[in-house]
């Protein structure tokens, strides 16, 4: 079996043990590591479903001064627009009408960018992850040097390793409600 059609039947698996023991977390308690303190430019994302929610950490971000940057689909690519978290600055995206992207003129220098927070069904305990399967993030992520932590449920952190493919890239963390595991470089 591919390491493709290995990924699907993982995200099928993974999704429906998710949607099974969904409980809503905080983690608004990242906002006071190390790495978080650091950081004045920092991309993150609107959570939906049964995803890890960023609303409380979001939140604890803007409070702190911090400069957010949120996602939107163009093509296959993700640009990232600044946002001072106002629900009058998200629409629904054009690929699915549960996820929120912002409005406004989007980041020209990706650089800037020092952490990013990414989603993930479940990580590995090399620092791979297992994402949605469009490839958005590992994409953005080979063009940044930026701090990247994807954030996961209680018991996501998987003990085998996830397949991968030449194209995905290593977080430098993971994180639940209860915990920071920091991934050797």
């Amino acid at each position: 079996m591919s390491a493709s059609s290995e990924k699907a039947d993982l995200r099928n698996r993974y999704r429906f043990e998710r949607r099974e023991r969904y409980l809503d977390h905080s983690f608004a308690h990242l906002a006071s590591s190390l790495e978080f303190i650091k950081a004045s430019h920092i991309a993150t994302y609107i959570s939906y479903g049964d995803e890890p929610s960023t609303s409380d950490l979001n939140t604890a971000l803007l409070k702190s001064g911090k400069v957010l940057y949120l996602p939107r689909i163009v093509g296959k690519e993700l640009e990232w627009v600044q946002w001072q978290g106002g629900v009058d600055q998200l629409t629904p995206s054009k690929f699915s009408k549960k996820i929120l992207e912002p409005v406004g003129a989007a980041l020209s220098n990706l650089t800037q960018i020092e952490l990013i927070i990414v989603p993930a069904l479940r990580i590995d305990r090399s620092g791979y992850r297992l994402g949605q399967g469009g490839g958005f993030y590992d994409r953005t992520l080979s063009k940044l040097s930026a701090w990247s932590i994807g954030l996961i449920h209680p018991d996501e952190i998987s003990s085998e390793d996830l397949p991968r493919e030449d194209f995905d890239i290593r977080l430098s963390a993971a994180a639940t409600p209860d915990l920071v595991l920091r991934f050797k470089n």
